[in-house]
């Protein structure tokens, strides 16, 4: 695991020496990634501790029952053989055979004992080791948001400043001036166009009042009329005047 470890390391120092150029955030989240790995493996081994610890003390529970029963069938013996239902030699000596599984039993409950401490142990060490790692993974998780949402804001900056310089040279002012010379033009002209409409409006407003356009139908044939009854006597009255001048 170390050898693997130390490989890993000098593979990336050479890696970074032959490309001296490398995406830093990529490498952040690829640390990350082996870190969520670690975190995997450590919750794996874990699981596989406490597994053992559970085991170790249904163990040390089956050898207690045992040993209290075999201690039970002694006493039993015993019994009997004062009840003068079993010889006392015979019933000595299978006491002493229970007893002896007794003790078997005590001497398996102290060395699962001993195991489930140091399965204890260990398992205590790598949960501190997993809420290590899983601090880690918090806080550069949000470190690595942080710096690639600054990364994207440096970037689109340096473009922006870019473009603002390539808009900042000579080609870019003429353009933009021919630009301004001919919105300039297309205004004007415009405006030009207003005044006409304008001066037609005005025209086409003398023209209506001279013929009587704000009059009625009626008012206006009334004056029709009239008019073709004085037409004969200004006539004469006109021509009365031309042969005196």
């Amino acid at each position: 695991m170390l050898i693997q470890r130390f490989f890993k390391v000098v593979q990336s120092f050479l890696h970074a020496f032959v490309n001296k150029i490398q995406d830093p955030i990529l490498m952040a989240e690829q640390a990350m990634r082996d870190l969520k790995k670690d975190f995997d493996s450590s919750m794996n081994n874990l699981a596989e501790i406490k597994s053992l610890s559970i085991e170790t003390k249904n163990k040390i529970a089956e050898q207690t029952q045992i040993a209290k029963e075999y201690e039970k069938k002694a006493l039993t013996i015993l019994q009997k053989a004062q009840a003068g239902e079993l010889e006392q030699a015979n019933a000595d000596r299978l006491a002493s055979e229970a007893l002896k599984k007794k003790q078997n039993a005590i001497e398996n409950i102290k060395k699962f004992t001993l195991d489930a401490k140091n399965y204890d142990a260990m398992a205590e060490k790598l949960e501190s080791k997993i809420a290590t790692i899983k601090e880690q993974i918090i806080s550069w998780e949000s470190e690595i948001k942080t710096l690639k949402a600054r990364h994207k804001v440096a970037i689109t900056s340096k473009k922006m400043s870019k473009q603002l310089i390539s808009m900042s040279n000579n080609n870019a002012q003429a353009l933009l001036q021919s630009m301004k010379e001919k919105v300039d033009k297309e205004e004007a002209m415009a405006q030009a166009y207003d005044e006409m409409n304008l001066i037609e409006t005005d025209i086409d407003k003398e023209i209506n009042e001279a013929i009587g356009v704000n009059y009625s139908n009626e008012v206006q044939q009334s004056l029709i009329e009239l008019k073709k009854q004085i037409a004969p006597k200004y006539l004469i009255t006109q021509k009365e005047k031309e042969e005196k001048e």
